[in-house]
């Protein structure tokens, strides 16, 4: 087929509800429609469109699990088997002072959101497969591997349903035999739950000018590792957080974490503020160097390194979340912005929101309410109270640093419930704190020992990370020349660094410098699309089922 050729013309399916990815926002609030259906005698066609070649593909958190709502989405988990084995046993924080020291924080000095008594360590994918299936057999239509590229909109520009990319384009933009249009998907309520930085989530928040109202939304980079270790240093139900070194080193923020899982397994991670100042620091190698810290070794040594894999979250919390609701439409979980930083938690608050979506959703449709009232209910919900609590704690980190923003934290937590009567801002975008690179020291990174800390190339094979060759790149620059200009002459090329699967380089191209995009490597993170110092990267969804394959994450 050729260019001249007609392209075929994209088939569509009528459906009352679209839901566009199978994180635990989109799947619980998928569940708690069918649920409500059947309480109430009504037939709903609902369809959950997913990216990843599997539900769960592209799923990656640390994680723990407070379990309230999927206590109230499914309060008989235990007898339908959900994924939750390893209950919270220990808890413990360490403030990391340097390479070899660390010390544990009294219980009593940490802030109570913190504390994780009741919590479940578990692998969110597996999760999200399990919700999929209560889904499924609830009478949900679930189809992997089609990613949602576009938003279709009614002639008065209300929410008509969304477009599953087009498959069979070759690199250069020809139409391949292979091509398929894609399909569309057109529904009376479209619910956006991409998890972080959403493509179409993205989109919505503009044309909608759904942050009007809100202040600098703020993301970090998490980054973790899955490890088989030696039985005899396993301790299952052990949860460590950590904070300071290796981060402090270069005055960034962010936080480590370390659950023991059953089966020897053994989760652990970086998690980096995006508004690091220095554009030579690399999260990546920033987890490589923690590693090697007493305190995290101990339980390593001798231990397999068997999975890898990074995503960008949403922090900003409750004063950067945009309106929740358009016409037609609503916007939920992490593609919003619901995470709990205070707790470093985000599937239940992600939960809730999808579940409170579903059942204004459904009195829309059965012409008792409006989505309108979406945004009454979530503040009368648990949820907001959640996040209102929290609302300062982010903020506090930036403004103030680890040590007099965590004092801050313990006060505002501990003694005031999260009801001291100011709000902190954080004005600054993420993207805009970089400083030139003039301004900041060379960070050199210790070589690889090949058994605690790799490269990037031996940790994108481990998260089964693949795409077509053949297809457009999926990271797209609006301006090519200015990744030289700007990029590499102003900032040092920090997209080298700050991607975590060596997607960005640097070569030499007829006697210039040039950026060459290894898109093939990507994992989906989309830090580049957050940090990038001039907002010159947008990540969309590449061919369908593209991307990592995560097993156990």
């Amino acid at each position: 087929m050729t260019m001249t050729q007609e392209i075929p013309e994209r088939e569509s399916m009528d459906v009352d509800v679209v839901i566009v990815g199978a994180g635990p926002a989109g799947l619980s609030a998928a569940c708690r429609l069918m649920q409500i259906a059947g309480e109430n005698d009504r037939e709903l066609s609902v369809v959950v469109l997913e990216k990843g070649s599997e539900v769960g593909a592209h799923i990656l958190s640390g994680a723990l699990l407070e379990p309230r709502a999927l206590n109230e989405l499914f309060g008989n988990w235990e007898e339908l088997g959900a994924p939750l084995h390893t209950r919270v046993t220990q808890d413990r924080v360490l403030m990391f002072r340097n390479r070899k020291k660390a010390t544990r924080m009294p219980l009593w000095m940490v802030p109570g959101p913190m504390h994780n008594d009741g919590n479940y360590i578990i692998s969110l994918g597996e999760l999200c497969r399990w919700l999929a299936e209560q889904a499924e057999s609830l009478g949900v239509e679930i189809f992997p591997g089609f990613p949602a590229s576009e938003v279709l909109y009614h002639e008065d520009g209300s929410i008509k349903g969304v477009a599953t990319g087009e498959m069979g384009r070759g690199a250069d933009g020809t139409i391949r035999s292979s091509y398929e249009p894609g399909m569309e998907l057109h529904a009376k309520i479209t619910l956006f739950a991409e998890g972080c930085r959403g493509q179409l989530g993205k989109q919505v928040t503009r044309q909608f000018e759904l942050d009007r109202d809100s202040q600098t939304q703020h993301y970090g980079i998490g980054i973790k590792e899955l490890w088989k270790i030696d039985p005899a240093r396993h301790d299952p139900g052990l949860v460590i957080h950590g904070a300071g070194w290796p981060l402090s080193e270069h005055r960034a923020s962010g936080g480590s974490f370390l659950y023991h899982l059953g089966e020897n397994l053994v989760s652990l991670g970086l998690i980096t503020d995006l508004c690091y100042e220095n554009p030579y620091l690399s999260p990546f190698d920033e987890l490589q160097r923690f590693k090697h810290h007493p305190q995290v070794r101990q339980y390593l040594e001798g231990g397999e390194r068997i999975a890898y894999g990074a995503r960008a979250i949403t922090k900003g919390g409750l004063h950067a979340l945009p309106r929740m609701t358009m016409p037609n439409g609503l916007l939920i979980g992490c593609d919003a912005g619901t995470l709990n930083f205070s707790k470093i938690k985000g599937t239940h608050t992600a939960m809730k929101s999808g579940m409170l979506a579903a059942e204004t959703a459904f009195r829309t449709l059965q012409g008792d309410g409006t989505l309108d009232d979406f945004e009454r209910e979530f503040r009368s919900s648990w949820l907001h109270a959640e996040l209102h609590r929290s609302r300062n704690f982010g903020a506090a980190l930036h403004r103030f640093g680890t040590w007099l923003g965590g004092a801050f934290n313990f006060i505002d937590q501990n003694f005031f419930s999260g009801k001291l009567p100011l709000t902190l801002s954080d004005p600054v975008p993420d993207h805009e704190a970089l400083k030139p690179a003039a301004q900041c020291r060379p960070i050199h990174y210790p070589k690889p020992d090949g058994v605690l800390s790799f490269d990037k190339t031996a940790s994108v094979y481990l998260s089964s990370t693949n795409h077509a060759e053949d297809q457009p790149v999926h990271l797209r620059l609006a301006d090519t020349a200015q990744a030289v200009s700007v990029n590499l002459e102003r900032y040092a090329g920090p997209e080298q660094r700050y991607c975590p699967a060596g997607v960005y380089e640097f070569i030499e191209q007829d006697g210039s410098p040039a950026l060459q995009i290894n898109a093939q490597n990507c994992v989906h993170c989309k830090t580049c699309d957050i940090k990038d110092p001039g907002g010159n990267i947008t990540w969309i969804a590449p061919e369908g089922s593209g991307g990592p394959n995560y097993a156990s994450m």
